[in-house]
């Protein structure tokens, strides 16, 4: 996909890691960020040629209506061998302020397999999120001026949650849905900081991860292994939108500012 590369290392036996190629040149994702080939990424964020970056701005409600309807985010991370990656599945909601509350939930839902940890959750192939979760909202779950806010789980004896507890730790990420034709191609880049949520954080965090998911909350077994799990936070501090239908490489940027 053009510019929707995330570099990778080895992948841990029995988990979500995988190991995965060095991004296109136009793209590197790693703990430092995202660089795109037409604009320089920098901490606060990044400018494209052919996108316009809203820096310190409410993000666009297009970038919030792709963030809702994915599910599953490739999170490229960096740990002491290097750079990896891994898929979890995600919930999107949104924030106010520097620690608000969780304001909204999303939408489609795709199957879903338990890792070695019983920890993660992946999408089961052949399985249609729309069909299984039903239709986005108007702004894809996320109310207008709010900052988005990614919802996933994974246990901290992983691979890659051990490497997110670290702090300072930033990741990168890409989303995108297999199987599109390259003149409709759609997806998102991002980058951001990950953490663990406890208390009412977590509650309200975990409210908007079981409405984006239901068959959680549907399975006894699934539930009481997921509920024992961390529930982490991903808020990003960049966004970036390609879509291919409104013309090759468009792209449309926000930064937090």
């Amino acid at each position: 996909m053009a510019e929707m590369s995330a570099a990778g290392g080895a992948g841990e036996a029995g988990g979500m890691d995988r190991a995965q190629g060095a991004g296109r040149a136009g793209d590197a994702a790693g703990p430092g960020g995202v660089a795109g080939s037409e604009g320089a990424a920098g901490a606060g964020g990044a400018v494209g040629q052919e996108g316009a970056a809203a820096a310190g701005s409410a993000c666009p409600e297009v970038i919030r209506r792709a963030l809702a309807a994915h599910t599953t985010m490739t999170l490229a991370y960096m740990d002491e061998d290097g750079p990896q990656a891994c898929a979890v599945l995600y919930a999107t909601g949104a924030v106010e302020g520097a620690e608000g509350a969780v304001t909204a939930g999303a939408t489609e839902v795709p199957g879903a397999t338990d890792d070695a940890d019983g920890a993660d959750v992946s999408v089961a192939p052949g399985v249609s999120g729309v069909a299984a979760g039903g239709a986005a909202g108007a702004a894809g779950g996320l109310e207008a001026g709010a900052r988005p806010a990614l919802y996933f789980v994974t246990a901290t004896t992983t691979r890659h949650g051990r490497a997110l507890a670290e702090p300072g730790t930033r990741v990168a990420f890409t989303a995108q849905r297999d199987g599109q034709e390259w003149s409709g191609l759609t997806g998102l880049q991002g980058r951001g900081r990950c953490r663990p949520l406890t208390g009412a954080e977590r509650a309200a965090g975990w409210q908007v991860y079981i409405e984006r998911f239901p068959f959680v909350a549907a399975s006894d077994r699934l539930r009481d292994a997921l509920e024992r799990t961390t529930l982490w936070e991903l808020r990003p501090d960049w966004l970036r939108l390609i879509d291919n239908g409104q013309g090759f490489g468009h792209k449309e940027e926000w930064s937090r500012g």
